[in-house]
């Protein structure tokens, strides 16, 4: 039977508590980073004990409140995706390279997708003691306060974040970077997809793009940018859970522009 909004409520509040209680161990390891077992994944890609323990945490906190729903984690990958009503979409530690660098840009990305839809999604930023939480019809909040995204009309409104990752060819960046920089824009990049979007749900940022990036990194924080207003390409079609997906989003009179930006 498809879920109540009762059930997804529950969950909201449930996926709000367990990202504080992950941001809370996360946090415990960022204060003793000279210890911490690091291992790299690729170029610029690496994995901590950090981020495994801090997923395992999730993962356990979901199955013991809902056995029927299915997981999704960057570090521990799918389990139960088949038969299952909902999917939690999860990235323990959005950010690894900020954090093993002792930078305060990186967060908890947990989404609640179901059908297709992305449902709930709520990021934790324990350094800054921000928690971005939006649940699907109902707006997007900055600790409990509802958020909007910038009244951006140019790409010269403000700043866009311009995704990078080496899955994608060097020359899909330069060119957005040139395209961006000739329409009068300028570009910032914090190493965590997540934070990034969120950034734009609360106007901080006026878009984000990126050729390529993985769902646990993203719909999270897509859900913030469009409970606040915002506009987003297309994500979820296709293998994109799974395999990921360029993105384009910001304020609504940009983003044509933004789009504009990709090759």
């Amino acid at each position: 039977m498809p879920l109540t909004d009762a059930q997804i409520d529950d969950r909201f509040t449930f996926a709000i508590e367990v990202a504080r209680e992950a941001g809370t161990l996360a946090m415990g390891y960022f204060a003793d980073l000279a210890s911490l077992d690091v291992k790299s994944k690729g170029p610029q890609d690496v994995v901590s004990q950090a981020d495994v323990e801090t997923e395992r945490l999730i993962k356990s906190r979901i199955a013991a409140r809902f056995p029927e729903d299915a997981f999704l984690g960057e570090e521990t990958g799918a389990d139960g995706l088949a038969d299952a009503e909902g999917i939690w979409v999860v990235d323990p530690i959005d950010g690894t390279q900020p954090f093993v660098s002792g930078l305060s840009s990186w967060c908890i990305s947990i989404a609640f997708v179901v059908d297709g839809r992305t449902r709930i999604g709520v990021v934790n930023s324990p350094v800054g003691d921000e928690l971005f939480a939006a649940r699907e019809g109902h707006g997007a909040t900055l600790n409990g306060k509802p958020i909007h995204v910038r009244d951006a009309t140019s790409l010269a409104d403000g700043i866009v974040t311009l995704g990078y990752s080496p899955r994608s060819p060097i020359e899909d960046i330069v060119t957005a970077l040139d395209r961006l920089l000739r329409g009068g824009g300028m570009f910032a990049r914090n190493g965590s997809g997540a934070l990034g979007l969120c950034y734009v749900a609360n106007g901080r940022y006026i878009g984000y793009v990126e050729p390529h990036i993985y769902s646990w990194d993203c719909l999270a924080g897509l859900l913030c940018i469009t409970e606040a207003g915002g506009r987003m390409n297309d994500w979820l079609t296709g293998d994109a859970l799974l395999n990921g997906n360029r993105i384009v989003t910001g304020p609504p009179a940009i983003y044509d522009a933004l789009d504009a930006l990709l090759p």
